[in-house]
């Protein structure tokens, strides 16, 4: 096919326009779509892809190319310049880290391929659009529930743990800052670590909070950066029989994970990060049938705590 040029400007809107994507791409010839995953250990990640497929499989007209990482940088950037090689009609791509997949999101413009950014962002303008869910606001919203768990505004007490996803990941620090934004001023509240990275992985998490128990007499929350982190946590808190004295919290609300450990009362609460694979699939299918697109797709969250665990897990089957 021939590929259109486009243009970088950055366009103020943030929407969803779901039915009309669906049906534009209805009437778009035959594409190939090449993905590149960061990972597939993470159990966000395997949704994501699950999400992804799902909607191509709604697309007679896609052929769907994934490719897998495994949690390196070098790996992504040579799968996405196979990508490039094969000629594919656009990329998604949802990087490991910021700056080490700039350069060849920029090879890939550069060739005429569309670029769709997912999830993480890249260190340019030069893709077509980006789409994903809102760290910070997940972050501020993380921050008020902790608040109000420790006591409230000018009143909470408590000593915290945070531990951090990729400390190269620009999401890291939209989950992170807004949430100790929420404590300026609380005087009895402390952080109780330098910033410390589980990778975004259980048994990361399990150690970093397994030597804070053997260092801390008392810690009273746990923040880690996405539920496997925040279980991680709770694991270790529970094998030191500290658990029932600590509040833990995550971010990522996948049914058969986050909302279920909620629901069983080893979570405190979830805040929902959907995954962006059916929507970036969408807008990258209206982009190639002609259809302008926002430069920005932001996917709404939603905070699980007991009170409404137990309706998502009866709506996915799994209660």
């Amino acid at each position: 096919m021939e590929r259109r040029t486009f243009c970088n400007t950055v366009l103020a809107a943030s929407l969803l326009v779901t039915t009309s994507l669906t049906a534009t791409a209805a009437l778009a010839e035959d594409y190939v779509i090449g993905f590149s995953q960061v990972t597939t250990v993470e159990p966000w990640r395997v949704q994501f892809n699950k999400d992804l497929r799902a909607e191509a499989e709604l697309h007679s007209n896609v052929e769907l190319l994934i490719s897998d990482a495994s949690d390196r940088t070098d790996t992504q950037v040579a799968d996405v310049e196979n990508f490039i090689r094969q000629e594919v009609d656009a990329i998604l791509i949802s990087p490991k880290e910021s700056a080490g997949l700039t350069g060849v999101v920029e090879q890939a413009t550069a060739a005429g391929i569309p670029v769709f950014v997912l999830d993480r962002n890249v260190d340019t303008d030069q893709f077509v659009q980006w789409v994903g869910g809102n760290n910070s606001l997940i972050g501020e919203a993380a921050g008020e529930f902790a608040l109000e768990q420790l006591g409230g505004a000018g009143n909470a007490q408590g000593n915290i743990v945070e531990i951090y996803g990729g400390l190269g990941i620009t999401a890291t620090f939209e989950r992170s800052d807004p949430f100790h934004a929420a404590f300026e001023g609380e005087e009895g509240v402390t952080f109780l670590l330098d910033r410390q990275s589980g990778d975004w992985k259980q048994d990361q998490a399990y150690d970093i909070m397994a030597t804070a128990l053997r260092n801390y007499e008392d810690i009273d929350m746990v923040y880690g950066h996405n539920d496997p982190m925040a279980y991680g946590a709770y694991l270790a808190a529970k094998d030191a029989g500290r658990a029932d004295d600590i509040i833990f919290i995550g971010v990522d609300g996948l049914p058969g994970e986050g909302v279920l450990w909620v629901d069983n009362g080893e979570l405190a609460a979830t805040f929902l990060y959907p995954t962006p694979g059916a929507e970036g699939l969408r807008q990258a299918l209206a982009y190639l049938g002609g259809a302008e697109v926002p430069r920005e797709v932001v996917l709404g969250t939603e905070a699980i705590t007991s009170a409404n665990s137990g309706e998502i897990l009866e709506r996915n089957g799994l209660k």
